[in-house]
């Protein structure tokens, strides 16, 4: 089996002769962060990691995210963190897309490579390392787990891309597919990180609008997307936001496969505004 490629920004910064005009977008309904713009004067270091920079691609932001937080980071030869995740509620994603990274997860130590998925239940002991000789880049995905009462913890997962084969959506005679890391059944898990794949001249044939919020990073390839009333061109290195019940579909371009690495939240409750009791 081929393994699959991914889209790592570099950083750098632009020549004084670039023009200004670029494909970033903000509104109240979705936001497009292009890859021309993650370069090196909007990284972020973060206390307790050595060695380590970050584009912060999502937060939760009144008008944005809401239910998470997504970093790209990038962690130099030596560097890593003994005590990386400062909030015991937090559970974590982190997908690596490029170089090899050392993660030590309730006492047992792994190394992950692109492709290389690890899901982190709260409240759990977790280190990385960056051991190899050239910088490692992955995705940090965090959100504040919401217990339920009966329902245990998800355990610690440490699982590969290129080890899974994609579930297509039916009908689409596999143009259309999506890579899950755990199942959707299993609610313990209150968010889902999986790899979306539409082969070239694929679609999304209806504007799609969903209550979760999703977080779309594309790895590869090229799209025309749907969101709420306007057509955006994405490719490699994009990241797109979209506010739940944001209408969003779909055009799959260029010579190979558009792949994009989605979060969303699911399996809870809609949260409601608390009123005063009656009595």
């Amino acid at each position: 089996m081929s393994r699959n490629s991914y889209y790592a920004p570099q950083g750098g910064h632009p020549s004084q002769n670039d023009l200004l005009t670029g494909r970033a977008v903000f509104t109240e309904a979705y936001a497009v962060i292009p890859k021309g713009v993650m370069q090196d004067i909007v990284t972020s270091p973060l206390p307790l990691w050595n060695k380590t920079r970050c584009w912060v691609l999502a937060r939760p932001l009144s008008g944005f995210a809401e239910t998470f937080s997504q970093y790209i980071m990038e962690v130099a030869p030596g560097g890593g963190s003994k005590r990386p995740e400062p909030d015991r509620d937090a559970e974590g994603v982190l997908f690596i897309v490029e170089g090899e990274l050392q993660l030590t997860l309730a006492g047992k130590t792994h190394v992950l490579r692109p492709g290389g998925y690890a899901f982190i239940p709260p409240a759990t002991d977790w280190s990385v390392l960056n051991a190899a000789k050239q910088s490692v880049r992955f995705h940090w995905i965090r959100k504040a787990y919401e217990p339920v009462e009966g329902i245990d913890l998800p355990e610690p997962l440490i699982l590969d891309e290129n080890d899974i084969e994609p579930s297509a959506m039916p009908g689409t005679d596999g143009r259309w597919a999506t890579t899950r890391f755990v199942d959707p059944d299993d609610m313990r898990h209150d968010m889902h990180v999986t790899i979306v794949t539409l082969q070239p001249g694929a679609v999304i044939p209806f504007a799609e609008t969903h209550v979760m919020e999703h977080g779309l990073y594309v790895l590869e390839g090229k799209a025309v997307y749907r969101l709420n009333q306007d057509w955006v061109e994405v490719e490699a290195g994009d990241f797109m936001w979209l506010r739940a019940f944001c209408p969003q579909a779909c055009y799959a371009g260029g010579v190979g496969p558009f792949r994009y690495l989605l979060y969303k939240d699911v399996n809870r409750h809609m949260k409601l505004t608390l009123q005063p009791r009656l009595r």
